[in-house]
């Protein structure tokens, strides 16, 4: 795969209170990741970035909400949040990340 596509596949962490309790409980790490990414590009690019050792990968399909403004109804875009569960003993950290 083309390291440059790897690169881009990670859009970011997921910051919630469901993806804190998921790391702590199952070892996993909650991204948001291109919604045309599939997952072996999701576990390359983790292993790639991260140094990572990578289990499984989950993935999920987010919709986006429907928003009301005055009286135009707008929608946020739909996204993809991937599960990646860590093998034991690997841990990420996003600060140290290159």
């Amino acid at each position: 795969m083309n390291s440059e596509r790897l690169t881009k596949v990670i859009l970011g962490p997921v910051v919630a209170e469901k993806a804190s309790r998921v790391a702590e409980n199952h070892n996993q790490v909650v991204l948001k990741v291109l919604p045309s990414a599939n997952k072996l590009e999701i576990k390359k690019a983790v292993e790639m970035l991260f140094d990572a050792k990578v289990d499984s990968v989950t993935t999920t399909n987010v919709k986006g909400k429907t928003k009301r403004s005055g009286q135009t109804m707008g929608k946020r875009s739909d996204w993809k949040k991937a599960y990646v569960t860590l093998e034991a003993g690997t841990d990420i950290n996003f600060l140290d990340a290159e």
